[in-house]
């Protein structure tokens, strides 16, 4: 079973001063390897030697090698840093941190900073710290940041939760929270927000990085104000021009490339097409699901990815290494292959291809050829944590039902227009016709209906509105992983189907169902806040996959539904989005109606 033997620095100086001297010998040598050095931007032979998990030496280590030491032989390997993903939030690839540990070592992850805001707006912070605690044995570094904005949108949505000033702050002295988490508020921060700038104060106070969520394109004033107030880095840009922006400004550019979000194409000719320095660019993957981790890889397909746009490879590994360790001031355990840092080492025959043939943490080989080779220990989560679906009443038809207007001709209704692998909606129009006093789908337009149902055990209140998009000809799905309360999401084209697939939710305390004619086609139990599951990654992703099969049966033919479907209630994000408490403009940050005026 594999146990965590990392030390602080602190606790090794003399030991690891006099091991690169080799007055006392290393533990393991790697001999012979190409080594790149992110901070010359060099690729340079040289053996390295490891005690205590900690590099010693890089460079001739003969003097280092004792009868007890392990030689590996790296030659014909590149020996890349671990790779350090700056901006992730695990409980979007629907498995605990332990199985996305499992995911994502094999494939060159050794280092995470995650915003676990997701099980927060759930479970305030008695889930956080259950995150955090998990985090801590694992051959995965899990570093987290303390969620920003619970809820999200206060005033238009209702959360599990509220976190404030005073919750940041005594958050900040928890071991395991390096920062706060994405600060989605930017109008708070704007428009001086009193607790959005405690939560700010009290994390500079702490000496700790805050990390940003810079969702407009305005850059003149706006984003320069963000920049003022402390906050040191956003993934939010979608743009060359936002993240060119971000750089200039001194801030971390977190060029994101997740399951659904393809951002590294636009992103990256920032650095491509304006030969800037790109050390304060970082790649990031932001949410991935179960498929991506096992098909593509992780953030070592990010690296590929900027790499085929054109990103010199080892500029590409900064981005992916030292850049995000510097952004949150630890770069003096993690983020390059240097004297005093953690052995976090990849083995890599081609850095364009970029797959780690063996994968080394703390000086310890613990993966090789895409497989694990450490049992991890199990982290059994307390029962209350299955229990966090609570609805007032079992769902019924007539719980979706949007009365009509008097009118004799058809009715406008506000419509949330989904876009194909991006953040943004937008916000249109459609005429329905209504039927005997109430307003329906429209499979003809691609008209669907959508609800958020608050879930926490609060008031039980429900917003409906229209949705375009998904493409769905019949039957309904719904989700219990809705950004960023989480409340009960539902999408149908009928209003029996819809209640059918929420009803399927309730009763497996959260997660993912399709129904078609009342019968539940596919359902994904994510009983661990209503979002993750502790299956293994395997089995979840065959679920997922069977959901995947379940929506194409319904008409659905996007590429990434689900995490589509998961931002429809995302109130910090444009155009419109759904909360529970009903229609959101965005753009005006005003609570809308769904019906308009009827037309003549």
């Amino acid at each position: 079973m594999y146990q965590a033997r990392r030390r602080p620095l602190a606790e090794l100086t003399a030991e690891l001063a006099a091991a690169a001297q080799g007055k006392i010998k290393a533990d393991t040598v790697l001999t012979g390897g190409k080594v790149v050095n992110v901070f010359t931007a060099e690729i340079m032979t040289a053996d390295v030697a490891i005690r205590s998990g900690r590099i010693v030496l890089v460079g001739q280590a003969d003097h280092t090698i004792g009868p007890k030491t392990t030689v590996i032989d790296a030659g014909g390997y590149y020996l890349v840093p671990g790779l350090v993903d700056g901006h992730i939030h695990v409980e979007s690839s629907m498995v605990s941190v332990t199985q996305f540990a499992r995911a994502v070592v094999p494939s060159g992850t050794t280092t995470i900073f995650m915003d676990p805001h997701e099980i927060a707006n759930v479970l305030g912070m008695k889930g956080i710290k259950l995150m955090v605690e998990e985090g801590q044995n694992l051959p995965l570094k899990v570093f987290s940041t303390m969620p920003s904005c619970v809820p999200a949108a206060p005033g238009f949505e209702d959360a599990g939760a509220v976190i404030g000033p005073k919750e940041v702050a005594e958050a900040m002295t928890w071991d395991g929270i390096i920062g706060l988490g994405e600060m989605m508020n930017f109008p708070g921060v704007l428009n001086g927000d009193p607790n959005v700038h405690d939560e700010l104060k009290a994390t500079l106070e702490a000496g700790k990085v805050i990390t940003g969520h810079y969702s407009i394109p305005e850059t003149e004033v706006g984003l320069q104000a963000y920049a003022a107030a402390g906050i040191a880095s956003c993934h939010e840009g979608t743009r060359a021009e936002d993240a060119l922006a971000r750089l200039r400004l001194g801030m971390y550019a977190k060029l994101r490339e997740g399951s659904a979000w393809h951002d590294v194409k636009a992103t990256v000719k920032s650095i491509t097409e304006h030969n800037i320095d790109a050390r304060r660019a970082m790649l990031v993957t932001d949410d991935t699901h179960p498929n991506t981790l096992l098909t593509v890889g992780h953030l070592n397909h990010v690296v590929r990815r900027a790499i085929e746009e054109g990103v010199n490879p080892v500029q590409a590994i900064q981005m992916a290494t030292l850049n995000a360790a510097e952004c949150f001031g630890v770069s003096h355990d993690l983020g390059s292959i240097a004297p005093g840092r953690c052995a976090d080492i990849l083995l890599v025959r081609d850095l364009a291809q970029f797959e780690p043939e063996k994968v080394m943490v703390d000086g310890e080989i613990v993966a090789e050829q895409g497989q694990l080779l450490v049992d991890l220990p199990p982290y059994p989560y307390p029962k209350w944590v299955q229990d966090s679906v609570h609805i007032k009443n079992n769902l019924a038809e007539s719980d979706f039902l949007i009365p009509a207007p008097e009118t004799s001709g058809p009715v406008t209704v506000r419509v949330i227009e989904i876009i194909e692998a991006k953040v943004g909606t937008l916000s249109r129009t459609a005429q329905v016709k209504a039927r005997e006093g109430n307003l329906y789908a429209d499979p003809d337009q691609d008209l669907a209906k959508v609800a958020s149902i608050e879930r926490h055990g609060g008031a039980g209140t429900m917003g409906l509105g229209y949705v375009q998009g998904f493409g769905f000809e019949s039957g309904a799905v719904a989700s219990t992983v809705g950004h960023d309360s989480h409340n009960l999401l539902v999408v149908g084209t009928n209003e029996a189907d819809m209640a059918v697939a929420g009803n399927a939710l309730v009763a497996c305390g959260g997660g993912m169902a399709a129904v078609k004619n009342g019968t539940v086609l596919a359902l994904l139990p994510l009983p661990i806040a209503g979002l993750m599951s502790p299956e293994p990654v395997e089995k979840v992703d065959q679920q997922v996959r069977a959901l995947e099969a379940a929506f194409k049966e319904l008409g659905c033919k996007l590429i990434s539904p689900f995490m589509t479907m998961a931002l429809l209630p995302l109130a910090v994000l444009p155009e419109l989005r759904i909360t529970n408490r009903g229609l959101v403009d965005t753009v005006n940050f005003r609570l809308v109606d769904t019906v308009l005026t009827p037309t003549k």
